[in-house]
């Protein structure tokens, strides 16, 4: 009898190995520990503190800090650490709200510059570059200047002229993708455009988009608190963390924890989102991927 065929037995492949390979970079590790100390920072804020944001005690005007008042007291007596936490809130808040309707905005509208006649592209491109033309920090001076200064200006703001940003990649990568073979042979079966943008195109161009998103929530924070530190942006008494550095500014001969209060949270929001979106590029995206 002849011996029995032996058969190939296949290792199990691992589940979730862009997960793995995220976790085997230290400063993406690093980088996921820091957003998430700073979310969860700013959504347990009243249970992490036992102050108003906006409380006054003149007694403790411009304290040190202590273990009362763990990052010291403002002009008016208010706590800082308080609101260093509140103020993560509202810089997250800009973040989410301005990063999510952007890239609702420049993904449709780059799609169809992408996807659609040539008049289109050529519209989409000319008011694409008339925004981008003004510096995004003037352009947000001339219009908070003229309607007022407020958390939807912001956004609104930066929306604006994030939107041509994400539009202009989606709208090379659509441009790519539509001579391909998947979308020519949806094509020949009569897809709809709408389908086509919808079930083959936005899969293919929304990964590398939302990596450059996160990479991009850092300058939106800066954007709020330097507003904000200039008077432009969040309305006082309402914490930001651009009005503690306004406040720590003013006083800083007498009290330079106020600066310091205000400035690490900036540094440690950018270092955290700038290592875990390269960590995220360098193991999700195929075109940018670290060689062994």
């Amino acid at each position: 009898m002849s011996a029995p065929a032996s058969k190939t037995v296949r290792s199990p492949q691992p589940r979730f190995p862009g997960l793995r390979r995220f976790f085997r970079e230290p400063l993406g590790v690093f980088g996921l520990v820091l957003v998430v100390i700073l979310v969860l920072g700013a959504v347990f804020a009243p249970y992490l503190t036992e102050y108003a944001p906006n409380a006054l005690d003149i007694k403790s005007r411009l304290a040190k800090p202590s273990s009362e008042h763990w990052l010291g007291a403002d002009h008016l007596g208010r706590d800082t650490f308080t609101r260093v936490l509140y103020g993560g809130r509202i810089a997250l808040k800009v973040a989410a709200w301005s990063i999510s309707l952007a890239l609702f905005g420049g993904v449709l509208l780059g799609m169809l510059a992408g996807y659609g006649p040539r008049w289109l592209d050529n519209l989409l491109i000319l008011i694409f570059d008339a925004v981008r033309s003004f510096p995004t920090i003037m352009f947000a001076l001339a219009i908070i200047t003229l309607t007022g200064p407020s958390i939807n200006m912001v956004i609104m703001v930066i929306v604006i002229t994030s939107i041509p940003v994400y539009a202009r990649i989606v709208r090379a990568q659509t441009m790519a993708l539509r001579e391909s073979e998947f979308v020519l042979a949806a094509r020949s079966v009569g897809t709809g455009w709408f389908r086509m943008l919808y079930l083959h195109i936005l899969p293919n161009v929304i990964g590398p988009l939302l990596i450059l998103a996160s990479m991009d929530i850092p300058v939106v924070v800066t954007i709020e608190s330097g507003l904000s530190f200039l008077g432009l942006g969040v309305r006082p008494p309402t914490a930001s963390w651009g009005t503690v550095l306004a406040d720590g500014y003013a006083y800083v001969r007498n009290t330079p924890w106020l600066l310091v209060a205000g400035g690490v949270p900036l540094i440690l929001t950018t270092l955290g989102f700038t290592f875990m979106g390269e960590a995220l590029r360098d193991v999700f995206d195929p075109t940018l991927k670290k060689r062994d």
